[in-house]
């Protein structure tokens, strides 16, 4: 991706200003501002413009923009939460990292696109070439520092505008014949599931419940998990259950279920080798319990509560292992976009809103009707 040419871009293809969602502060729907004269980024040294074809929503822009990852919130995203914010949050510590956000901010981090402009030292026969941005912006040495390792649309500026930058290495190309709408499903929901899955070494012929899988990450971790051999129960509204049966889940329980350890065991036949957790809260208990003996249970999500009670015998006695999923070590994203030219995940976009309907699109996003993902598109 890199060349010796080290010319100032030509910026004549973009213009000054263009349409942009700007998040003006932590809070409700509200502060969502919808802009006609967003000045345009420019590339840097290493950097690309990206010309957005679409971008889909996903739990981080819900969790930033609402500070809900502050410690003083405790309680999982509620309606009144997620549309007018949490009165308990505190803002110097209001994003996954747990530090503060600066505003104003473009959220956004499902992005596809092609590479309109290319900066200082950056080959320019990418111009033009279609990507999907991988939204996980690492350091160099050791990544898993969040004070130098960031998130696009977060610590960035994101997708929800007709051009963003990125440096080079994040702008993956993409062959696939799928649509921009089609492929801004993918890289949050993704590359979250993969790490997820990936943290419990999970093994053809397990069995693997998966909470959440009709959501994004969910649905992602139904497909990830059937192409590494594995049994997959998801658990879900039985509403959704058929598009989840399609994907290669074995069978869908009902997230109302009142017994959910008793439901996964008749399922299944016994005990579980691997739990895989996007929403926490009353779900975190009964899938321990369910755990075989050396069980792994790893969590990407805890958006219906993030305060749980434990018994330590369970960890201690049974052997088990734990692990939180969140920053996706280096070569994920490009992992899931062989996937995708290989013709081995399929999307499932749910719904698609315009730019200036983002408010709108995130109250469907809200309101987990939908199976799969939603999707801002910029034509």
């Amino acid at each position: 991706f890199f060349f010796d040419n080290m010319e100032e871009p030509t910026l004549s293809a973009l213009p000054k200003t263009m349409r942009a969602v700007v998040l003006t502060g932590h809070g409700g729907l509200d502060k969502l501002e919808y802009r006609e004269d967003w000045p345009t980024p420019q590339p840097g040294v290493g950097e690309v413009v990206v010309k957005v074809g679409a971008c889909g929503l996903n739990n981080t822009d819900i969790n930033t923009r609402t500070a809900w990852y502050s410690k003083s919130v405790t309680e999982g995203i509620t309606d009144a939460g997620g549309m007018d914010g949490f009165d308990t949050a505190d803002a110097q510590t209001g994003n996954w990292g747990n530090s503060s956000l600066s505003f104003p901010r473009i959220q956004g981090a499902d992005v596809v696109g092609t590479i309109a402009v290319v900066g200082r030292g950056v080959n320019s026969s990418l111009l033009g070439q279609r990507v999907m941005i991988d939204p996980w912006v690492l350091a160099t040495g050791d990544y898993m520092d969040p004070s130098r390792s960031g998130y696009f649309g977060s610590e960035y500026d994101g997708g929800f505008a007709e051009y963003t930058k990125i440096r080079v290495e994040n702008a993956i190309p993409i062959s696939s014949s799928q649509t921009d709408a089609e492929l801004a499903t993918y890289p949050c929901a993704y590359t979250t599931a993969e790490n997820l899955v990936a943290r419990t070494g999970l093994q053809p012929g397990e069995t693997v419940v998966i909470t959440g899988a009709s959501g994004g990450v969910g649905s992602a971790a139904i497909q990830l998990c059937r192409l590494r051999g594995a049994r997959v129960i998801g658990i879900a509204s039985t509403s959704k259950a058929d598009s989840l049966l399609k994907l290669g889940a074995e069978s869908i329980i009902d997230r109302n279920e009142i017994d959910i350890e008793g439901a996964i065991r008749e399922r299944v036949g016994g005990s579980i080798d691997v739990a895989l957790d996007v929403v926490g809260g009353a779900m975190f208990m009964p899938l321990i319990n369910a755990l075989r003996q050396g069980g792994r249970y790893s969590i990407s999500g805890c958006i219906s509560g993030p305060l749980v009670q434990f018994d330590l015998r369970q960890l201690i006695y049974k052997d088990l292992q734990f692990t939180g999923a969140t920053i996706a070590p280096p070569g994920t994203m490009k992992k899931i976009v062989r996937l995708i030219d290989q013709d081995l995940l399929k999307p499932l976009l749910a719904e698609t809103f315009p730019l200036c309907k983002l408010a709108e699109a995130q109250e469907a996003f809200m309101a987990k009707k939908h199976v799969g993902n939603i999707v801002v598109t910029l034509s």
